[in-house]
């Protein structure tokens, strides 16, 4: 019953439009439903980051198909969305990527737009959340910020790849993030190998 519960996905201005784009490829193609939210200057980093000019133009970018069927699309600026309401069910929500003043607005539960609502419902509401932050370097406020959302239930995963499983390409790098999302989310998966503790060369010191 969960898994048929639909996913809030929201896309805001912070760098990393490619981790949005293949999340939410990953999740028509795991069929779940999303309840999509694309603030303005997500829009525009869709823009700026991978020629996506428009809601149209994601549309085509994720498959017509796997869209049509599976992803329902909410203004920013409609707070009396469905994902607005903690009576409104569903299996949790994820902002790829999150600007630091998406984080900081939730963090003082401002909700002045939907995808900030949307957030602090998940948080009464004891769903999961997901954010995931992509900034360098972090300032105090920034990490407070994260330390109060973490406090109160979110899990900050920011958008830092690992090397240990060799990338070959931009794409292995964007996949090792957006697996930990989709694990986060409880979202089945085959985008990256799993850790088994193998070990490579000489480990001496």
């Amino acid at each position: 019953m969960f898994a048929e519960r639909p996913i809030v996905l929201a896309i805001t201005g912070a760098s990393g439009a490619p981790y949005a784009l293949r999340l939410l490829e990953q999740l028509i193609a795991a069929r779940r439903p999303v309840q999509l939210i694309v603030s303005s200057h997500g829009l525009r980093l869709l823009r700026t980051e991978s020629d996506v000019g428009s809601i149209e133009a994601l549309r085509e970018r994720v498959g017509s198909s796997g869209w049509d069927k599976l992803v329902t699309l909410f203004d920013d600026g409609d707070r009396g969305a469905a994902p607005a309401s903690g009576s409104a069910l569903n299996a949790g929500m994820v902002i790829c990527p999150c600007s630091m003043g998406t984080l900081s607005a939730i963090a003082v539960g401002a909700s002045r737009s939907l995808v900030e609502r949307a957030a602090d419902v998940a948080l009464k509401e004891r769903r999961p959340l997901v954010l995931v932050p992509r900034e360098s370097p972090l300032s105090a406020i920034h990490l407070e910020n994260m330390l109060r959302v973490t406090r109160a239930g979110a899990v900050v995963l920011p958008a830092s790849p690992g090397f240990y499983h060799r990338p070959g390409s931009i794409d292995d790098l964007v996949d090792f993030i957006v697996a930990r999302v989709l694990d986060h989310l409880g979202v089945e998966h085959t985008l990256a190998k799993r850790w088994g503790g193998e070990t490579r060369g000489d480990e001496s010191d």
